[in-house]
């Protein structure tokens, strides 16, 4: 009863806090890497290269080069960057996750939606809504000006030119063009390699257990049956211990600092299951050993940068050998003792962040005397100098020895700063020369299509749209794959024949597809006409044209030739070719072509 009570909390106390301007509850986990993986955080110049167990939230920006991929979850959600692709986010809060792809493909597995709670990836041609749980598939290809959206299981809609249309389980829904984009439905596109390692990871989930003494929506909870084991306390509760560590390791020692705005000092561990316990719940040294108490079990915990309390004041530190400075101390908090944070919060949030762990949270912010049990733990306080500490060098490196003493006569509270963020700004030491991949100038300064409104600080990657009514699937049986445009929309009608030419290899459009029967023939501008030699695993170069369509004539003002030394214009067309990828630019992937699909029935 007493669970269920919290978690009517939760959800009743949301509204609340966001109201008053609280910090999100939950951030983006990156939690799996593979290849060169570049990181740019909100409001940076400098690319990094990207860390394991690293918060993101909105602003921060991904990049995965050549042959590589990376992983990051929100709560049960898993989101996938293949190779060559630029991911960026608008927004992230309690009931929005909104990203910016524009270039590149990402998968999506949605394990669970609240009624209230949005997903939405943004493109340069259209906005992606994802309508319920499921597994999708999203490129954007600005070279030629296409992006996809491919839903596996679940109900999507797509927003693009002022309409909106469904995308149902099975199918792939292509957008051509920006200004004036083109759409039409087709038949699932075939599974590829990246599809493949995409079902290999969330198969991995799929045969887990579910998590006995966590939600599934909290972050990081999927690594700790492999790195560890739980074992009742009758005090505690559920404790879980790690299962491999190193002689007199203590929480918050093997990892560094980072400044996360809107929280402030962030820590990132170093162990591969090392985001949960140190964002989540409270550490407890039973027995000679160090344990992880999460608490009662909600279904969305409150994401808090780290629970420690520091130690400081003044000129704390000076004596234990920092080189003549000061030093910043801090240590895990204990079961049951507040976190009453430095950041800007309301009483709303302060509650919600503890409610799991203090047993009482009615009085929790008049509380001012606490008898901090972990402080007297040998190794429990760690320490380093302020420079170490603004640098975010590794901690284990450069911590120094903390007797007892200093930490009797110190300063401790939650509430403190231990360097403001405009002195951690000034300290910081010059960027690295170590060279990272980044992502070409053109995908970073690309404006995507918006559903929805992203908060100001991402406002300017944005291109907003008066968009419909949003769609709302129906809850019986899902229409053919095959299904048409949506109402005051002209139909899409395929191809006649669509021949397969010889050793082509499989699961790529053909180069060419044959024009319909008694059908004038198709002929393209001059100025695209489709290159030779053109990259696989492209839409086909040329469909044709629908009957009794009205050509197209561009709005007043558009209609001046550019000039010959300018690639041509994205001609709004209903069905005819793509405009042709940029000379010399890197080889795109698209979709692979879908089946064959059947004969207009006006045609047959």
């Amino acid at each position: 009863m007493r669970r269920v009570w919290l978690a009517c909390m939760l959800v009743a106390g949301a509204a609340a806090m966001w109201a008053q301007g609280d910090p999100p509850s939950r951030v983006a986990r990156l939690n799996f890497l593979e290849g060169s993986v570049s990181f740019q955080a909100a409001g940076q110049d400098d690319w990094a290269a990207a860390t394991p167990n690293y918060p993101l939230t909105v602003g921060d920006h991904l990049w995965a080069d050549e042959n590589s991929h990376a992983e990051m979850h929100v709560g049960s959600t898993a989101i996938r960057l293949d190779a060559h692709t630029a991911l960026a986010f608008l927004n992230l809060d309690d009931r929005m996750v909104q990203l910016k792809l524009s270039d590149g493909t990402i998968n999506i597995s949605v394990r669970h939606m609240e009624s209230d709670e949005s997903y939405e990836i943004d493109t340069p041609n259209g906005a992606i809504t994802l309508l319920r749980p499921g597994r999708y598939r999203i490129d954007a290809d600005p070279d030629r000006q296409v992006a996809t959206v491919t839903v596996r299981v679940g109900d999507a809609e797509v927003t693009a030119g002022g309409t909106a249309f469904p995308v149902h389980a099975r199918q792939s829904a292509y957008i051509t063009g920006t200004d004036a984009p083109t759409t039409e439905v087709r038949e699932a596109a075939q599974i590829d390699n990246f599809d493949r390692w995409w079902q290999d990871r969330d198969g991995r989930v799929d045969r887990r257990p579910p998590p006995r003494y966590v939600s599934s929506e909290m972050n990081g909870y999927e690594d700790l049956d492999d790195y560890g084991s739980w074992r009742d306390n009758p005090g505690y509760g559920a404790v879980w211990y790690p299962r491999t560590v190193v002689a007199g390791w203590a929480p918050y020692h093997f990892g560094h600092w980072v400044w996360i705005d809107p929280w402030g000092w962030t820590w990132v561990d170093d162990a591969p299951w090392g985001f949960a316990p140190f964002h989540y719940g409270r550490w407890a040294y039973v027995g000679g050993a160090w344990g992880w108490v999460p608490g009662e079990m909600v279904v969305r915990p409150v994401y808090a940068p780290a629970l420690v309390a520091w130690v400081g004041g003044g000129n704390w530190g000076v004596s234990l050998g920092f080189g003549g400075g000061v030093g910043v101390g801090w240590f895990p908090l204990g079961p049951r003792e507040p976190f009453i944070p430095a950041y800007r919060v309301s009483n709303t949030y302060i509650s919600r962040v503890n409610v799991v762990n203090v047993t009482n949270v009615t009085n929790i912010t008049n509380v001012t005397n606490v008898n901090y049990v972990n402080r007297n733990v040998p190794g429990a306080v760690t320490a380093v100098s302020r420079t170490d500490f603004v640098a975010s060098r590794p901690v284990a490196r450069v911590a120094v020895v903390v007797p007892a003493s200093a930490v009797a006569s110190a300063q401790i509270s939650t509430r403190m700063v231990p360097v403001a963020r405009e002195q951690a700004v000034a300290a910081r030491p010059a960027a690295a020369t170590v060279a990272v991949s980044r992502p070409p100038q053109a995908a970073l300064a690309a404006r995507v299509v918006t559903k929805t409104p992203p908060p100001a600080a991402t406002m300017s990657l944005a291109r907003p749209t008066n968009v419909p009514q949003p769609y709302r699937p129906a809850t019986a049986n899902r229409p053919p794959a095959g299904q048409a445009q949506p109402q005051n929309q002209p139909p899409y009608r395929p191809p006649a024949a669509q021949t397969q030419p010889q050793n082509q290899p499989l699961n790529r459009p053909p180069a060419a597809q044959a024009q319909p029967q008694n059908q004038p023939a198709y002929r393209p501008p001059a100025a695209q006409t489709q290159p030779q030699n053109q990259p696989a695993n492209r839409p086909p170069a040329a469909q044709t044209q629908p009957q009794n369509q009205p050509p197209y004539r561009p709005p007043a003002g558009q209609g001046q030739a550019r000039p010959q030394s300018e690639p041509p214009a994205a001609q709004p067309h209903t069905h005819g070719a793509p405009p042709p990828p940029a000379q010399n630019s890197r080889p795109q992937k698209a979709p692979p072509k879908p089946e064959k699909e059947s004969k207009p029935k006006n045609e047959r």
